[in-house]
């Protein structure tokens, strides 16, 4: 990465998590994906149940290896042949892991989803919910917080997941109500009225879409 984009990212990073703070989320910085995997596990205490809905973030620092090959009960739902009941374990979870679509300077967070058990397990349930965020997602304001989650996060996860929506063959949001749309719960978390249970780790690097 660029030095200047790094620094201008860790400057950044500052005010969003004063942002965090002033919403009830507690949040913390970190300058490399090795720096965000020591931290995240740090949170994570031994023993713990965890699970996850997508989240490429998450994947990208090895959150979900470290997770499987230490002493924690990781929740995999791909391992799971009842793809229903690993969704459900979800939400008694002690720890769940999500990244955001995207999340605009003073700390509030936007999500999309299209079967809705990660915005829903995000909003209540679990104990705790770890966020990691890449720089790359953070918005000025919440209006560019939802245009980057409709017209960057939703095309390019609709053509990971190969479904049929317009936004597939335009690379923006068509408003579709396509039976593949994936944009059909809309979560904006703006304040976390239960103390120490949403966590923001803020990376200083691009990680996912």
């Amino acid at each position: 990465m660029n030095q200047n984009v790094y620094k201008r990212n860790e400057l950044l990073a500052q005010k969003v998590l004063k942002g965090l703070k002033s919403r009830n989320m507690t949040g913390y910085y970190a300058a490399s994906k090795e720096e965000a995997l020591k931290l995240a596990l740090e949170l994570i205490p031994e023993g713990s149940s965890v699970t996850m809905g997508g989240g490429e973030s998450v994947h990208a620092i090895g959150l979900p290896v470290a997770l499987k090959e230490g002493n924690y009960n990781f929740i995999d739902r791909d391992a799971y042949e009842d793809k229903r009941a690993a969704m459900l374990a979800a939400y008694d979870a002690d720890v769940f892991l999500s990244s955001a679509n995207a999340m605009t300077e003073d700390g509030e967070l936007v999500n999309i989803d299209g079967n809705a058990n990660r915005v829903s397990a995000i909003a209540q349930g679990p104990k705790k919910v770890l966020f990691v965020i890449g720089m790359n997602k953070v918005c000025d304001d919440l209006d560019g917080a939802m245009k980057r989650a409709r017209n960057v996060a939703a095309p390019i996860n609709a053509q990971r997941f190969g479904l049929n929506t317009p936004c597939c063959k335009t690379g923006s949001c068509m408003n579709c109500k396509s039976p593949d749309t994936i944009c059909c719960q809309f979560l904006i978390t703006r304040y976390s009225r239960h103390e120490d249970r949403i966590h923001v780790i803020m990376v200083n690097n691009e990680l996912g879409f």
